[in-house]
């Protein structure tokens, strides 16, 4: 009887190590087109940021006679200094001012929106005003300069940085409250009625269970968010004139001449620029990378 079942086991033990080998041998094998396809992707995107790079180390006489792929012989700060002294503090405060006046607003509104419309889904006027969310990611901003310009002007706010504000937020909250709404809806509702049942109400139940296990959305919007308002060009070149209440994007055109641009003093302005958006990276890689891929995880 032993015998006859050892005799039984061996076909099943030689398949398995059959199927073994077979695996690693499919492991073993290279993907060639995806590697070579990473590597070229790589450059595309590595290229252009050493050009800028070794181009703000550049003097302006020399950035049309030199390779611009090979560093500079003789690299200079000079343009940054150039940017320093145009006024780049004032307009780094002014788009710092903008993105944190519109980023903390949109956020805080649209996540109580969103545990508004998760919550109290029932209700006709939750599910109107989530419909009424999602018909304004369908409008880009281009479309509306012109009404946004009026209101601006009828509100007598043109020229001033809540002109750049407030739209600013309106344009953050649709994309907001869709993203959030779709974390929130993901928290088990066993937890929100065991605070029911401890007496918690809606407003602590909101900020003491839903915004813990919803941070990494919260983070990550916030931060795509910050991205869109800090980038953003169109609302500061309708909505603003004096040099005073320039953004740094807009910013760039002080170093654009009637018969010429001075590259490296522009790439120095665009590396000053980017500083910011990667120290916010750097701080909140961890929680927008786990809130970009929670949807893949459950």
């Amino acid at each position: 009887m032993t015998g006859t079942l050892t005799e039984a086991r061996r076909p099943q033990q030689a398949g398995h190590h059959e199927r073994r080998s077979h695996s690693r041998r499919t492991a073993r094998r290279r993907n060639w087109a995806g590697g070579l396809a990473g590597w070229l992707w790589l450059g595309v995107v590595a290229v252009p940021l050493y050009w800028t790079l070794i181009t703000s180390f550049k003097a302006q006489n020399r950035y049309y006679a030199d390779n611009p792929l090979v560093p500079s012989g003789d690299p200079t700060l000079e343009n940054y200094r150039l940017v320093v002294e145009s006024g780049f503090l004032r307009y780094f405060v002014n788009s710092a001012v903008v993105t944190a006046g519109a980023v903390v607003p949109a956020v805080l509104f649209s996540f109580m929106a969103a545990y508004a419309i998760v919550r109290g889904w029932r209700m006709r006027v939750l599910r109107a005003m989530n419909g009424l969310f999602l018909m304004g990611l369908a409008i880009p901003l281009q479309a509306t300069v012109i009404p946004v310009y009026l209101i601006i002007i009828e509100l007598e706010l043109y020229d001033t940085l809540p002109a750049l504000i407030l739209p600013s937020i309106a344009f953050a909250v649709p994309l907001s409250v869709l993203v959030l709404s779709n974390f929130i809806r993901d928290v088990p509702k066993e937890l929100f009625d065991s605070m029911r049942v401890d007496g918690a109400t809606e407003w602590t139940t909101l900020w003491r269970l839903a915004a813990p296990l919803t941070r990494p959305a919260i983070l990550t919007v916030t931060i795509f968010n910050a991205l869109t308002i800090w980038n953003g060009f169109l609302l500061p070149l309708i909505l603003t004139q004096s040099p005073d209440r320039r953004t740094l994007p807009l910013a760039l055109w002080t170093f654009q001449g009637q018969y010429g641009v001075n590259v490296p003093a522009v790439v120095a302005a665009v590396v000053l620029t980017t500083l910011p958006v990667l120290v916010l990276y750097a701080f909140g890689r961890r929680q927008l990378l786990s809130g970009l891929t929670a949807g893949f995880s459950r």
